[in-house]
C-alpha cells in the first residue's frame, strides 16, 4: 500500500470514522484472529471490550466489562496502547486516566445518545441556577461534561456514590434522567434531573413485556436501570450490566427476559448456557432485540486495521484532561469496595 493511500485514508477518520482502506487485504476468519492477536503481542497492547460489543470483539478480548470494570483495567494496565472497542466516551476515559499511554478505538463513530445529548455548557448552566448542588454525571458523557462534574458514577456504583455525597446538597444528575429517577427513588435523595435517556433502553415496551410475561410465567423479567419507569416496574431484578450478569448466572430461575443491549446475551450464554434467554421486546414490532447501533460499529475487519497502523487515536487537551480526571479519580476512590 502506498504512502499516498494511507494518507488518503488518514484523511477520511473525520468523516468516516475509521480507516477506510480499499486496496490492503484483510486477513478473514481464523486468520484475522491471528493477526489481531500477533499485533497486540508485537505492540504490547491490551484489547478492552465492553459487553454490548459484537460476540467475536468479545471473544478476542483481553478483559471484557462493564463501564466500571472497564475503567479500572484502563486504569492499572501496563500496555503500551489500549486498544478500546466500546464507544467513544468509554476510549476518551481510558486515555483521561491514562496520558502517555496511546489510545486508540476501531471508530470513533461509535458514539452514544447520552452522551451526545449533554454539554458541558449545558451542564454549567444548570449549576449556575445551583450554585448549592453538587454534580454527578453518569460516565456516559464527554470529557467537557466530565471536567464540569464533581463525581463520575457508572450503574455498577451510582447508588453507592449518591449516598457518600453530603445530605446538606442538592444533586444535579446528569444524563440520564431513567437512571437518576430510580437513584432517586432508591436512595431517598431529591435530584435535579438532566433530560437525557439513552435511545436503546427507552425503545423497549412495556405492553410487549408484559404480554412476554404473560406468555412466559416461568420467566424473571430483569432491567437495567437506564429502562424507563414502566419497564422497571415489571422487572424482578433492576441492575448494572455486570449485576445482571451474576444475576442470571446465580439465580435459580430457568428463563430470563433480559431488558437492556442485546449484545449482553453473548457473555450471559457462555455463563448460563442451561438456561433460557429471551430479549426484552421494543416497540418496532419488526424487531424482537434491542441493538446499539453505535456499539455495533466496531467490526473485527475496523479493529485489525485500528491496531496495524494505530488509527484512530484519541486525543486529549492536558487542560481538559486534568479537569475531567477529578471527578472520575473520585469515583474509583469511593467504588473499592465494588466489585
Amino acid at each position: 500500500m502506498s504512502t499516498e493511500t494511507l494518507e488518503k485514508a488518514k484523511s477520511t477518520i473525520p468523516v468516516k470514522g475509521f480507516l477506510d482502506i480499499k486496496d490492503i487485504a484483510i486477513p478473514e476468519g481464523e486468520d484475522l484472529v491471528k493477526a489481531i492477536l500477533q499485533l497486540k503481542e508485537e505492540k504490547n497492547a491490551v484489547i478492552l471490550a465492553h459487553y454490548y460489543q459484537p460476540g467475536e470483539i468479545q471473544d478476542i478480548a483481553d478483559f471484557l466489562g462493564d463501564s466500571l470494570q472497564l475503567a479500572r483495567q484502563a486504569k492499572d494496565t501496563n500496555a503500551d496502547m489500549i486498544v478500546f472497542c466500546g464507544v467513544h466516551f468509554m476510549a476518551e476515559a481510558a486515555k483521561i486516566l491514562n496520558p502517555t499511554k496511546k489510545v486508540v478505538l476501531p471508530d470513533t463513530l461509535a458514539g452514544c445518545s447520552l452522551a451526545d445529548g449533554c454539554s458541558g455548557e449545558g451542564l454549567r448552566k444548570m449549576r449556575e441556577q445551583h450554585p448549592n448542588a453538587l454534580v454527578a454525571t453518569y460516565i456516559n458523557c464527554n470529557a467537557e461534561t466530565k471536567a464540569e462534574s464533581d463525581i463520575i458514577v457508572t450503574s455498577s456504583n451510582a447508588e453507592t456514590v449518591i449516598e457518600a455525597l453530603p445530605k446538606d446538597r442538592p444533586i444535579i444528575f446528569a444524563p440520564d434522567k431513567n437512571l437518576g429517577r430510580y437513584l432517586s427513588q432508591k436512595t431517598g435523595r431529591d435530584m435535579i434531573l438532566w433530560d437525557g435517556s439513552c435511545i436503546v433502553h427507552e425503545a423497549f415496551s412495556m405492553e410487549r413485556i408484559a404480554k412476554q410475561l404473560a406468555d412466559n410465567p416461568d420467566a424473571k423479567l430483569i432491567a437495567h436501570p437506564e429502562s424507563e419507569e414502566p419497564v422497571l416496574k415489571l422487572a424482578h431484578f433492576i441492575g448494572s450490566t455486570s449485576a445482571l450478569l451474576n444475576y442470571v448466572e446465580k439465580d435459580d430461575c430457568q428463563k430470563f427476559i433480559i431488558a437492556t443491549e442485546e449484545g449482553i446475551l453473548h457473555e450471559m450464554k457462555k455463563r448460563a448456557p442451561h438456561k433460557e434467554l429471551i430479549p426484552a421486546l421494543v416497540f418496532d414490532e419488526t424487531c424482537n432485540c434491542s441493538e446499539c447501533f453505535y456499539m455495533k460499529r466496531n467490526t473485527m475487519e475496523k479493529l485489525y486495521l485500528c491496531m496495524k497502523y494505530e488509527l484512530p487515536e484519541i486525543i486529549i487537551d492536558e487542560e481538559l484532561r486534568l479537569k475531567a480526571l477529578k471527578p472520575i479519580e473520585a469515583m474509583l476512590d469511593l467504588s473499592k469496595s465494588i466489585r
